[in-house]
């Protein structure tokens, strides 16, 4: 994917990402901070990036390279697709939701955002779900475990009950 100046709306603070493959486009907020960046960035070409991707990619392969030699050499089959996959499947096994991860990755078919359940299911059989569980009584309470990542589950005796995967 090669991101052009269209596909940014400056005003509202939105970049449309269109997908490979015939998936779902989006549409992404974009942060102030990243509004002033690209207004920075010369306007030469349609495209925001025109020759970084395939300089970055070849840079990426060879440090890749020069780690799995020093590391492990499992790590060359490590590609930018392994990091998609591996984001996905951790988005299902933290909310169980296929429906929300289909719509992150855009595709239109329920079927391919399958997989990532079944990697899940794959990764974790037998480990049982930990949970951090906080209780919080106050708005400033309940505030800062949102912002951290808990989600409510239920309330007793006054007190309203988090929990987050360890």
């Amino acid at each position: 994917m090669q991101l052009e100046w269209t596909d940014v709306d400056f005003e509202r603070r939105i970049v449309r990402i269109t997908p490979e493959k015939g998936g779902n486009a989006q549409l992404l907020p974009i942060s102030n901070t990243l509004i002033n960046m690209l207004n920075n960035i010369a306007r030469k070409n349609q495209r925001i990036f025109p020759a970084c991707s395939s300089s970055m990619k070849a840079s990426f392969y060879v440090a890749r390279k020069r780690i799995a030699r020093s590391l492990n050499p499992k790590l060359v089959k490590i590609g930018f697709h392994t990091f998609r996959h591996w984001w996905a499947t951790m988005q299902y096994h933290k909310t169980k939701d296929l429906l929300r991860v289909q719509q992150m990755l855009g595709h239109r078919d329920i079927k391919s955002t399958m997989v990532y359940m079944h990697l899940d299911q794959q990764l974790f059989q037998g480990s049982n779900d930990d949970f951090f569980v906080k209780t919080a009584q106050t708005s400033d309470e309940i505030k800062g475990l949102l912002e951290v990542g808990f989600e409510y589950v239920c309330d007793k005796d006054g007190l309203l009950f988090f929990r987050k995967r360890k």
